[in-house]
């Protein structure tokens, strides 16, 4: 967990993993994929202070199971991922609300983020 301090008041926050998966991926035109990104950055604005972790996108990936076996794509199907901060999971649900991965058919997954 965090702590930040606002103005006037203390309160402890906690981190969330926004994991992103499905959707149509990336626009192959250009100005299509410029807009989606202008789209994602503008949410990141609106989250303002609670963004932690812009994240990344992801890339090809590989399974490691059982006893070491190797197997080509993620067993999820990740396409990104963020973590933010939040008091609650609800409120963390209410903020990946406004995720653009939705516009485009996504999910979002929200989990709490246990420190170790």
């Amino acid at each position: 967990m965090w702590l930040h301090i606002n103005p006037g008041r203390n309160r402890e926050l906690t981190n969330y993993v926004f994991a992103y998966s499905g959707g149509n991926g990336v626009a192959a035109d250009e100005a299509e994929r410029k807009a989606q990104y202008a789209k994602w950055g503008q949410w990141f604005r609106d989250l303002g202070s609670a963004v932690v972790e812009g994240g990344a996108a992801m890339g090809i990936a590989k399974t490691v199971g059982p006893g070491g076996s190797v197997s080509d794509g993620g067993s999820r199907g990740l396409s990104g991922y963020s973590i933010v901060s939040a008091d609650s999971l609800d409120s963390a649900l209410e903020l990946a609300k406004g995720c653009p991965v939705l516009e485009i058919g996504g999910a979002v997954d929200v989990y709490e983020a246990i420190a170790m």
